[in-house]
């Protein structure tokens, strides 16, 4: 179908287009043309703009589907064109039959693309390597073992060097599991006062160290999942500066949320990694705002029964897809970020990790296109989200940017 979108804002990040009161012409389920219709064009559909941000569709590097309808459709509803499952599912992705059906089923829904991270070791056991060339094959972008530790440095070694043979990048959480193992909270005042067990920071730290050092043995590209703290970052972007083949993202809530915001134990601030001290949060702001963070929604939906437990038995995670958006917009503001900087840390970096030639809006790139009002208001309420996780601290507030109209491959798959 030939679509123009017209009387937009166009914002491509990648390739550094800001241009207000802009046509986008699509052929084919690809980009045509940016300002003129090519030659010979006809509108099939013609979608009003004006007032919006036309932007490349947002790509989430860490989403959970515990029913696939219901989270693609928030996905789309929260202009998230993109998302990269991992693979603690039931049974987890380590068999290419496992990942193949998972792939096959999004493009049966046609909302949001679906990435599966396939399971590095069978079973996520931590032992034996999974049929990572067999998974590659049946869509797998990388290999993770998603929160699941693989305790034996050794085993990981030997799978950093095996993916390295092949050039597969791996998504590692960086959290000991001794450290963390008992832990609830941030080990700080906080955690102390409420009379819950902490998780240090050198949970994190003491993981990104041998991560790094492995990494630095085997050439492996390595993403690290869900950053907390000022340490790892510094951690991090040391060996980042190295030249390391090393990257890594952070939740949006860990931006903008604190140990504070547990408040009276509070199970929908219960994340894992936890919630942090006011610096750590800083220093996380500061990352993405410099572009060493790529931003994912960590979207975790829970069942209303999991939440409703005592702080401590409570299920961590939060809904992220539909709040994405919002968040990092409202991260922006207060961190100074001009627009175009902010939506790049959730299209064109994400794609830069995955190695994928999405995130813009470049000509012959697909159509996955995000129209937004960027200040529209809208209230955070279980009945506003299509996501069957109406888990969010966030629930009674105002959110600022809306989106209206969500293309994938060129198809409208949401409309508001």
């Amino acid at each position: 179908m030939n679509i123009v979108i017209e009387n937009g804002r166009l914002i491509c990040p990648k390739n550094r287009v800001d241009r207000s009161n802009t046509a986008l012409y699509i052929v084919a389920g690809k980009i045509a043309a940016v300002g003129e219709a090519p030659a010979g064009f006809v509108a099939e559909q013609r979608i009003d703009a004006s007032g919006c941000v036309v932007s490349p569709g947002l790509i989430d590097l860490g989403a959970r589907l515990n029913s696939i309808e219901a989270e693609l459709a928030a996905a789309v509803a929260g202009g998230v064109t993109s998302v990269v499952v991992p693979p603690d599912a039931d049974p987890p992705l380590d068999e290419p039959e496992l990942a193949d059906r998972l792939v096959h089923r999004g493009k049966e829904i046609g909302k949001a693309r679906v990435l599966p991270l396939g399971a590095l070791t069978l079973g996520l056991q931590g032992e034996r390597l999974s049929e990572l060339a067999g998974l590659k094959k049946a869509g797998c972008v990388a290999f993770s073992q998603a929160k699941v530790p693989v305790v034996d440095t050794e085993a990981l070694l030997r799978a950093l060097e095996y993916a390295a043979t092949f050039d597969f990048p791996v998504f590692l959480h960086p959290q000991d599991h001794w450290l963390s193992r008992n832990g609830i909270a941030h080990e700080g005042e906080v955690a102390s006062r409420l009379g819950l067990a902490g998780i240090p920071v050198a949970a994190e730290t003491i993981a990104i160290a041998t991560i790094v050092q492995l990494v630095r043995d085997t050439g492996c590209r390595v993403h690290l999942t869900r950053l907390s703290s000022a340490a790892g970052v510094a951690l991090a972007g040391a060996a980042m500066g190295e030249g390391l083949p090393l990257t890594f993202d952070v939740g949006v809530h860990h931006l903008l949320l604190t140990e504070n915001d547990i408040g009276f134990f509070n199970p929908h601030a219960r994340f894992c990694p936890p919630l942090r001290a006011q610096g750590d949060r800083a220093a996380l702001a500061k990352a993405a705002a410099e572009g060493l963070a790529v931003i994912c929604s960590d979207h975790t939906p829970v069942g209303a029964d999991d939440k409703l437990l005592p702080f401590g038995e409570a299920k961590p995670g939060a809904t992220g897809l539909e709040v994405l958006l919002p968040l990092t917009l409202k991260w922006a503001e207060e961190s100074g970020v001009g627009l175009a900087d902010a939506l790049a840390r959730i299209t064109s970096a994400p794609a830069d990790v995955l190695g994928l030639a999405g995130g813009q809006l470049a000509i012959g790139s697909s159509a996955d296109i995000c129209i937004f009002d960027p200040e529209a208001t809208w209230q955070l309420t279980p009945d506003s989200l299509k996501s069957r996780g109406k888990n969010s601290p966030w629930l009674g507030y105002m959110m600022t940017g809306k989106v209206k109209t969500t293309l994938v491959g060129g198809k409208v798959v949401y409309q508001a």
